[in-house]
């Protein structure tokens, strides 16, 4: 069924100002409960060119207590933006929870227009469907409600508005030779329309379809829809969707349990360590020359139990690396402004733009360990994250990134020999904290968060490494010559 030949018409006789002004207070109150409740709010407008999308959006935030909302412009991406994986500005320009964003536009620039203005391929366009439809999900997810707003008008109304703009000095700037080429291509663009909506028309983002020929009729269908749905936000159960089969999702690579990793034998002398480190470290600097060249984005990221030797080995990768073209980001709790946000959402900020790596010194794995065993997330919550995070690392890899991911493993009994080390010598004792004694306490509840975290997240494009950690130099050497291996593979497929 079309989504834009089936619509709700204005009925004559019906004061639909009168009944849009009905709704003014419910929506002004609606904000409020949102902000106490705190739920989190996008309003998406989308449409034709002159279907009167500035006019409801101004309308509706007049209604709104501007301290807890925000209106975003979305234009197309510029050069600086398209240095990034495609979906990294929308999330993050996510609301805070508690609060409301008004998007005139948005990610749906991406697709429709895109395919036609700028030539996207049928896969391209597929694959950004894809991409919309997870982030959308992702979000509802976690408490965000999504209204999704098309507003129609037929190609010769469309003509008629763009006519009365070019009418006047004052006005006709905001008829643009994109606007034209729109209107001369009506069809074409309605038959696109159709597609996008269709496709991403779901359950938990439907799209409201509004008939904008008559202005006083739009304004009170946007104004009806906004009350529904906020209404319904916030009367509704939070009920989390059941955990998602990871491996009729996505292709897993088998790999062992923490156990069956073997450690005593994964040793190095000094002198060999001093040579290969020296080497891979030359190697590792040319490469990381050619992957700006190529502009190849690198995302590493380092989990390991705690005294592991992670810093040491992002050291030592670090000084092979350019540091104009790398970033080290350490990940501690979440602090004020990242609890107000998706757990994703720190992640997203810290992506590298393409030709350069970013090095994650833990990662958004917290959600499935620490998160999970400390309780600091709902356990529902949590579950879900293996899907989630396999989705967040594949559209990285889809989008060209490397993602490389590498567990730190040693044994009991050598974290406890590094915990007392640190005690005892004063320049370390600030790396020993009351809560990795804790963590220890725990050990086999975590051994088994992490058995099962690597079992569903390691997959084909972006699979885990167990490092095998009991001797640092062993440890050092492998996460640097692992991470040359990937990139040659990378760079050869690229040439």
């Amino acid at each position: 069924m079309s989504m834009l030949k089936n619509l709700q018409k204005a009925e004559e006789g019906v004061d639909y100002k009168a009944k849009a002004k009905e709704l003014q207070d419910r929506l002004s109150a609606l904000q409020l409960k949102m902000k106490e409740k705190k739920l989190p709010a996008i309003i998406v407008f989308e449409g034709w060119g002159a279907s009167g999308k500035g006019t409801l959006i101004a309308g509706t935030i007049k209604l709104l207590d501007p301290r807890f909302f925000k209106v975003t412009s979305t234009l197309p991406a510029n050069e600086a933006e398209r240095r990034y994986p495609l979906m990294k500005r929308f999330f993050e320009g996510i609301p805070e929870y508690g609060k409301l964003s008004v998007m005139d536009r948005s990610w749906y620039r991406e697709l429709a227009a895109a395919r036609i203005e700028q030539g996207i391929s049928k896969k391209e366009y597929e694959r950004r469907i894809g991409s919309v439809n997870t982030f959308e999900r992702q979000l509802t997810d976690d408490g965000y409600v999504i209204v999704k707003l098309f507003l129609h008008i037929s190609k010769e109304e469309q003509k008629k508005r763009f006519d009365k703009l070019l009418e006047s000095g004052a006005t006709k700037w905001r008829v643009t030779d994109k606007d034209k080429y729109q209107n001369k291509h009506y069809d074409e663009y309605a038959e696109q329309f159709e597609d996008m909506l269709e496709k991403t028309d779901t359950a938990y983002a439907p799209w409201n379809v509004i008939d904008a020929e008559d202005k006083q009729f739009a304004r009170y269908k946007l104004f009806e829809i906004l009350v529904e749905n906020l209404t319904a936000a916030l009367e509704a159960d939070v009920i989390y969707p059941a955990e998602s089969d990871v491996a009729e999702l996505f292709d897993m690579k088998k790999m062992p349990k923490l156990s069956e990793v073997t450690l005593a034998d994964k040793t190095v002398s000094e002198e060999e360590y001093s040579e290969r480190l020296k080497a891979d470290q030359k190697e590792l600097a040319k490469l990381h020359g050619k992957l700006y060249k190529l502009k190849i984005p690198v995302v590493i990221g380092f989990e390991g139990w705690d005294a592991a030797g992670k810093g040491g080995a992002i050291k030592r990768v670090g000084a092979a690396l350019d540091p104009r073209g790398y970033e080290a980001v350490p990940v501690a709790a979440p602090d004020a402004r990242e609890k107000v946000h998706h757990y994703l959402w720190r992640f997203w900020i810290n992506l590298p733009k393409d030709g350069h790596i970013t090095i994650f010194d833990r990662t958004w794995y917290g959600r499935v360990m620490v998160e999970r065993l400390e309780g600091f997330t709902p356990p529902e919550r949590c579950a879900m994250a293996y899907r989630e995070i396999n989705e967040f690392e594949k559209e990285l890899s889809d989008c060209g990134v490397v993602v490389m991911k590498f567990w730190v493993q040693i044994d009991k009994d050598e974290q406890l020999r590094r915990f007392n080390d640190r005690m005892n010598t004063p320049e370390k004792r600030w790396k020993i904290t009351d809560e990795d004694w804790r963590n220890r306490e725990k050990w086999d509840l975590y051994e088994s968060a992490v058995d099962e975290m690597i079992q569903k997240t390691s997959t084909e494009f972006a699979p885990w490494v167990i490092v095998e950690g009991n001797d640092k130099k062993y440890a050092r050497l492998k996460v640097l010559e692992t991470v040359i291996e990937r990139l040659q593979k990378k760079i050869e497929k690229r040439k």
